[in-house]
């Protein structure tokens, strides 16, 4: 379910809503994934589409009466239709278009309901052969509505009321009070079914919850919620699959942080370097990506810059992370930051060359004083192109 690579479009009537609910403080991405969930692969709807075309064709032959042949009518027009919609849904997913989820969630309960009524018809008939070979069919297909549907829990437990609620009525006007004790197990049946539905989609969804939060700490900082190396390289690789310009990358080492961590503390120091990360936020452009691989070393990847432009970034970050720092009451901090740029494609293609050539301009603007920005050349010996920036305490 989670592998699925196309995304479906949340359902957007009320009633499909609540139908496809699942449940409180569930995340959007999740609900998507869940959505997904619901319409399968076509082999396995090709499987249940076989089975109950299959024994319907069997019973009409049995039992050629109109109502039965009307029955078996719908239910291959349902199917049908179904398959229409799970074709034509999968095209839009793939061509990211909304897809049509309503009118799928009401095709679902129309199927569970001609599986009901299918049974329906046959205990109606007195013919127990194909009473018992409809039942088989609608009871397989309600254990497999369970634990294929459990992403939605309010589906399932509606499409298992609509294939066994006319079984009960068969059940009653069928003139063998024997019968009656489907009235007891039938309803015992639905709740159980129901209710593991509901236990599946809790454990389903803490599970996403965990791969979720696990997947974010494995590409973010835990200190500033910044991405990290990995992020980074992810990130990287986005924007070498989707090029829209040049990619600038700005390294960052803030100058005089040791200091301040052996004078007030790792707590404070780690106050500090959550500062730096939010006026980096509020400094880059939307669209610019702002990571933390370690220390006090940040990078800033920026799409679409000029060589000016990533030096006008530089001097104002330099400027900004050069103001004072109110960490605590007894506590006031200031640093400074240097600061190498590298630029793909000039020094570099992958995000080890851009790293390295950054690296080397970096190293550069610290040589020269400090609070500097300076901007490497496509040869890996940095140009001497620092701004006129603060200099860092």
């Amino acid at each position: 379910m989670r592998d699925n690579p196309l995304t479906y479009s949340l359902p957007r009537w009320r009633f499909t809503r609540w139908l496809a609910d699942a449940g409180r403080d569930v995340p959007q991405d999740i609900r998507v994934a869940l959505i997904g969930s619901l319409y399968g692969t076509l082999p396995i709807f090709l499987g249940g589409v076989a089975n109950t075309i299959g024994v319907a064709v069997l019973i009409a032959f049995r039992i050629p009466h109109p109502h039965v042949l009307a029955w078996v009518s719908f239910e291959v027009a349902i199917c049908l239709i179904r398959l229409v919609v799970l074709i034509a849904a999968r095209r839009a997913a793939a061509a990211g278009r909304s897809t049509p989820t309503d009118v799928s969630l009401l095709l679902a309960l129309a199927w569970s309901l001609s599986l009901g009524v299918g049974a329906l018809v046959c205990l109606e008939s007195g013919d127990w052969v194909a009473t018992t070979l409809s039942c088989l069919s609608a009871a397989g297909m309600v254990g497999g509505t369970c634990f294929r549907n459990f992403a939605a829990p309010r589906l399932t437990a509606m499409m298992i009321a609509l294939t066994l609620g006319p079984i009960c009525i068969g059940a009653a006007i069928a003139g063998e009070p024997i019968l009656y004790l489907s009235f007891l197990q039938l309803p015992f049946y639905m709740l159980a079914m129901t209710m593991a539905a509901h236990k599946l989609n809790r454990m389903m969804v803490t599970t996403m919850r965990a791969e979720r939060e696990n997947g974010f700490r494995a590409h973010h900082d835990a200190l500033t919620g910044l991405p990290n190396r990995s992020g980074l390289s992810a990130a990287m690789a986005t924007m070498q699959a989707i090029p829209r310009g040049p990619v600038g990358l700005l390294f960052l080492d803030l100058d005089g942080f040791k200091a301040v961590n052996d004078t007030h503390g790792h707590v404070v120091g780690d106050r500090l370097l959550q500062m730096v990360a939010d006026r980096l936020r509020e400094e880059t452009a939307f669209g610019d990506l702002v990571a933390r691989i370690g220390g006090d070393e940040f990078v800033v990847l920026s799409e679409g810059r000029g060589r000016a432009d990533l030096i006008g970034l530089g001097e104002r970050l330099i400027a900004r992370i050069s103001e004072p720092y109110a960490c605590g009451p007894d506590a006031p901090a200031q640093i400074g930051v240097s600061i190498g740029i590298a630029q793909r494609p000039d020094h570099g293609e992958d995000m080890s060359s851009l790293l390295q050539a950054a690296d080397r301009a970096l190293y550069r603007s610290k040589s020269m004083g400090k609070g500097l920005c300076t901007l490497a050349t496509r040869k890996g010996r940095d140009a001497a192109e620092p701004s006129e920036s603060r200099r860092s305490a």
